[in-house]
């Protein structure tokens, strides 16, 4: 097994007032060399937006887009007539394909949205764009991983899908609790990146904010040490 480990200080950081965002890969006035990409996954963005703030009307062509809403509710416009709020529990994918406009604000004017956001390369460009979303805070299971993104042609039941071979689970742990998380193709990689708590990888510690890159294995074993939050993103490296 390899392991590249990216504690939560290593990410970049720009505070416009409006916006605290943090990079785990080269993104914006960000750039690190060793942190371009993890295999297909190209950003992971962990914003804090502002009550009433956000993103105007901005263009993405050719990515798979997945919003992951942590803490607030997230309102979404786009060229495709799409006008939905997206609140925590729920996720949102795009697949922007030949291209779309799209904004993103706080639906809410007296708190704070914290929100993930990934971008992952398609594996077939200049698709047709989409928009799809689903409420996952009736299925997750304390203790168990939950599957929230899958690939359109091996869809596993209940996820959203999109267009390339990556899997996205999602799970809260209690403390002491372990768990084996096999993967899908042993070619592909795996970006842990925890949202919450402290957990144990093959002797390396990883707590708040902090993500581990899995590579060369077939499986690997998670240990707890304290109530967590845990987003995996299985993705091919090439």
């Amino acid at each position: 097994m390899k392991k590249i480990f990216h504690p939560a200080e290593s990410r970049g950081n720009a505070n416009f007032g409006w916006l605290d965002a943090n990079y785990s890969f080269s993104f914006a006035n960000f750039f690190a060399p060793n942190k371009v990409q993890f295999g297909l996954l190209r950003v992971l963005n962990d914003d804090v937006v502002k009550g009433g703030m956000g993103f105007d009307t901005h263009p993405h062509k050719d990515m798979e887009i997945i919003t992951i809403p942590l803490a607030g509710a997230l309102e979404h416009k786009d060229s495709l007539g799409h006008s939905a709020t997206i609140m925590a529990g729920e996720v949102q994918v795009m697949s922007a394909g030949t291209g779309v406009k799209h904004s993103e604000f706080n639906a809410h004017n007296d708190r704070e949205l914290n929100l993930l956001q990934l971008w992952i390369f398609p594996e077939k460009n200049q698709v047709e764009p989409r928009y799809d979303q689903k409420d996952f805070s009736g299925e997750l299971v304390i203790n168990k991983l939950t599957t929230i993104v899958s690939p359109k042609d091996k869809y596993i039941d209940g996820s959203l899908w999109i267009h390339q071979q990556a899997y996205l689970s999602f799970g809260d742990f209690e403390d002491s609790k372990t768990l084996e998380y096999q993967l899908k193709n042993e070619e592909n990689g795996v970006y842990v990146f925890l949202i919450e708590g402290e957990v144990s990888i093959d002797g390396q510690a990883l707590k708040k904010r902090d993500a581990l890159g899995i590579l060369e294995t077939k499986n690997f074993k998670m240990e707890f040490q304290q109530k967590s939050k845990v987003l995996l993103i299985e993705v091919p490296m090439k």
